[in-house]
């Protein structure tokens, strides 16, 4: 408890936190960047194979029943640790918030998540990397923590900083990553947890770019600038982003509902759906397969409208079912290209239709990119701030801006909850807290005072502070203040509670509903 405290008492603790921070982001970028180089290996052979089957049809019933046993071995990885299944940023979420005490260790994790991850691309599924490069980030950090880390807050701001530096070198996207902890996984910052992620981010990628280079991700030329004249155009963009966006977190929810229905299947065996589906469009349709490098290939005006909506939809379909049976990989990735296909199918009606400049093409899948992002996460800076990193263009953040804006105001009407959010509430539903069980640990929740919040301007006696939780630290500015009765709570303040280890997430919940705005 006394380590937690310094933490946030202490501005040598801090400067502290942010070299152990390099450390992780160094230790981060070097797993993260072996998991990229596996997979882009396990994508090359998935496709070198269903190449070689094509002209090999005899094999066709050899290659399935491998296909089958590959999927088996990985729902036994997934059987053997939950935590491995999906992206893993639903999961990583859930333990900063005090959930899953009694999930594997981090090698544990680390290990199965690696191996599940390289099998179920080399079968072909239409899954990414950046989940499972930030969810290994934090197995990292997790790892390092228990040696370098000082009290559970410093470990769990090492577990962020690892997660962010797995998505900055899984994407060369340091910005993005630092921004994604903030804004998905911590949802405020304090200077401690800025630095820490951006020292760790910046390490990581700095590995990275020594194995991968300073390419972008995507190599879109831009030649031209969207007319302010035409900016009604990404108005209708971002709502039709907005409301696909909504679709997509709809049908994965479904999907992985009925999942759970099949009862002739168990967690072992239904992820030889995918790998089946996988077998029989990498015969038929392979450019669906994979992260969906080969998507973004065909996005060219010489391919027709028509061809591109039937990738959309066949990629659409493979990634519900590839995510929706819990195999191990992220949604990231799939989901901006399906974004890109989009944005590529919009730019086709509009040049065709509306007159616009055929060089604006590739703006309008970028924008696209980050509009469909948004409205499927609900973290617009993330994604804008993402592709404009791996598209190297700088020069689109005022349409960005709009693009994603409209498509988060379209997706919040329609009531579409975050995807990340809805699938950690999906892990948690049966779990048990524990909340009755008093236990000797003791941990701190560390709550900013947002603007217009309930707890704003009240004494600290006049408000009904949860069960098991003691309010032990203010900070205002540079000011440590020991609260008492009447020390005046202000917005924008730094609070530190103590609690219980087992009720952390429960109170974490009504802490967060108290903080929310009159």
């Amino acid at each position: 408890m006394r380590n937690n405290y310094k933490i946030l008492a202490d501005d040598d603790s801090n400067v502290s936190i942010v070299f152990k921070s390099l450390l992780v982001g160094l230790a981060t970028g070097v797993v993260t960047v072996l998991y990229r180089v596996t997979l882009t290996y396990a994508e090359e052979f998935a496709f070198g194979m269903y190449d070689f089957l094509r002209s090999h049809l005899a094999l066709i019933p050899l290659v399935f029943a491998m296909l089958c046993l590959a999927a088996y071995f990985v729902g036994f990885l997934v059987s053997k640790n939950e935590m491995i299944a999906g992206s893993g940023i639903p999961q990583l979420e859930g333990i900063l918030k005090g959930n899953f005490r009694k999930r594997k260790n981090w090698l544990h994790t680390l290990c199965c998540k690696f191996l599940g991850g390289a099998i179920a691309i080399g079968g072909g599924l239409s899954l990414g990397r950046e989940g499972p490069s930030i969810q290994l980030g934090a197995c990292v950090a997790e790892g390092l923590g228990k040696k370098i880390g000082k009290g559970s807050l410093e470990r769990r701001i090492l577990m962020a900083s690892g997660a962010s530096a797995g998505l900055a070198a899984a994407f060369n996207a340091p910005m993005a990553g630092v921004i994604f902890a903030l804004e998905e996984i911590f949802k405020y910052f304090s200077p401690v947890i800025l630095l820490s992620l951006m020292s760790a981010a910046v390490a990581s990628d700095f590995v990275s770019k020594q194995v991968f280079g300073i390419t972008p991700i995507f190599n879109f030329e831009i030649t031209n600038y969207i007319p302010l004249n035409s900016y009604w155009l990404l108005i209708v963009l971002g709502i039709i982003l907005g409301g696909m966006g909504s679709f997509y977190n709809y049908a994965l929810i479904k999907t992985k509902g009925l999942y759970g229905k099949l009862k002739c299947l168990n967690i072992k065996t239904k992820i030889i759906i995918p790998f089946v589906m996988a077998g029989i469009l990498g015969l038929v349709f392979p450019v669906v397969l994979g992260g969906g490098h080969k998507v973004v290939e065909e996005l060219n005006l010489e391919n027709g409208i028509v061809f591109l909506l039937i990738i959309f939809v066949f990629k659409f379909i493979f990634s519900m079912v590839s995510f929706g049976s819990g195999a191990p990989g992220g949604i990231f990735f799939p989901l901006i290209v399906m974004g890109a296909a989009i944005g590529a199918i919009f730019a086709g009606v509009s040049i065709n239709y509306f007159g616009i400049d055929p060089e604006l093409y590739n703006n309008f899948i970028i924008l696209a990119m980050a509009g469909y992002f948004t409205a499927i996460v609900r973290a617009p800076i993330t994604g804008i701030v993402l592709i404009m990193e791996m598209s190297g263009s700088f020069t689109n953040m005022l349409p960005l801006t709009v693009v994603a804006v409209t498509a988060y105001v379209v997706a919040d009407l329609l009531k579409s909850p975050p995807i990340y959010e809805a699938l950690l509430e999906n892990l948690i539903h049966n779990e048990s807290d524990g909340e009755n069980t008093e236990s000797s640990k003791k941990t701190v929740i560390e709550l900013v005072v947002k603007h217009g919040s309930k707890l704003g301007n009240y004494q600290v006696k006049n408000i009904n502070w949860p069960r098991k939780s003691l309010l032990v630290g203010v900070k205002q500015g540079d000011r440590q203040i020991i609260p008492k009765g009447d020390t005046q709570i202000k917005e924008g303040d730094y609070l530190t509670i103590l609690t219980d280890v087992n009720c952390e997430s429960k109170i974490k919940e009504i802490l967060d509903e108290m903080n929310e705005p009159l």
